[in-house]
C-alpha cells in the first residue's frame, strides 16, 4: 500500500445484500490508478464507500494517513477528495462560469492552484460557452464541466466514475488528453472506465474486480500483455 488513499478489506452491503467482499485498493501521490470491471461488479459502490456516501460494513479507508470510513461525506470532501460522478450532476440552471466558481476551494495548498482561468484554458470549449447554462451543453461539454468543477476544489485526489461513458470518440479523446495533462502536472487520479487500451497508457497500476472481489492487481505493462484479462473481467 502507498500513502494517499489506502483501502483495505472493504466490505459494503445494501441491506442484507452484500456487494463488496474485501476490496483492497491504493493510490499514491501523483499516481494514476484504475478500478476496472464489468457493470454491476461493485466499482461505483467502492467509490461511494470511499466517499462516505455508503457506509462500509468492515475494512478500513485511509486518506492522507487518516481513517475516514466513519466520517461524513462533507468532511471527506473537505480533506481534498473530489469526484466526477457517473451522470456528471452539474447544475443545469447555472452557467458554466457559475458552476465552476461555486466550488472553488484550496484543499491542496501545496499544489499550483486551479483557478477559473486555468480550468478554462484546460478546456477551451468551456471558455467558449462560459455564459451558457449547464443544460445547454452537450454531454461531452458537461463532462468537461464536471471535471473542471472538481479541479476547482484543488483536490489531493480526483476520482472519475465512468470517465468517458457515452461520449463521442472525438470528445472522449479530449478527455484523455485532459487526463494526460493532469498526470503530467502530478495530480493523483483514480479512474473508472472501460477503455483499457487508453488506460494502460495513462495509468500506473490497475485493480480488476469481479462480483465485489479483487481478481487481479498489477502495473500497466502486465495488463497490456494480458488481453485474456480484458476478455474475462472487462468484456473487451
Amino acid at each position: 500500500m502507498s500513502g494517499l488513499l489506502e483501502v483495505e478489506g472493504l466490505q459494503t452491503a445494501y441491506g442484507d445484500s452484500q456487494v463488496l467482499f474485501g476490496i483492497d485498493l491504493a493510490v499514491g501521490p501523483g499516481e494514476v490508478a484504475t478500478l476496472l470491471g464489468r457493470n454491476g461488479m461493485g466499482k461505483t459502490t467502492t467509490v461511494r464507500s470511499i466517499l462516505g456516501l455508503t457506509r462500509a460494513r468492515a475494512g478500513t479507508v485511509r486518506f492522507l494517513g487518516e481513517r475516514i470510513e466513519s466520517r461524513a461525506p462533507d468532511r471527506i470532501a473537505r480533506m481534498g477528495l473530489a469526484v466526477v460522478p457517473e451522470g456528471r450532476q452539474i447544475f443545469p440552471n447555472l452557467s458554466v462560469r457559475e458552476n465552476l466558481v461555486a466550488f472553488a476551494a484550496r484543499r491542496n495548498a501545496s499544489a499550483d492552484p486551479w483557478t477559473l482561468d486555468r480550468v478554462l484554458a484546460l478546456f477551451p470549449r468551456l471558455a467558449e460557452r462560459a455564459a451558457n447554462l449547464g443544460n445547454q451543453l452537450s454531454g461531452g461539454e458537461q463532462q468537461m464541466l464536471a471535471i473542471g468543477r472538481a479541479l476547482m476544489t484543488n483536490p489531493h485526489l480526483l476520482i472519475l466514475d465512468e470517465a468517458t461513458e457515452g461520449l463521442a470518440p472525438l470528445i472522449r479523446e479530449e478527455i484523455w488528453r485532459c487526463l494526460d495533462t493532469l498526470r503530467g502536472q502530478g495530480q493523483a487520479i483514480l479512474v473508472i472506465d472501460k477503455y483499457v487500451q487508453r488506460l494502460v497508457r495513462l495509468a500506473d497500476r490497475h485493480t480488476l474486480i469481479e462480483r465485489g472481489r479483487v481478481v487481479w492487481r498489477g502495473e500497466s505493462a502486465a495488463l497490456a500483455a494480458s488481453p485474456e484479462l480484458w476478455q474475462r473481467y472487462i468484456g473487451i
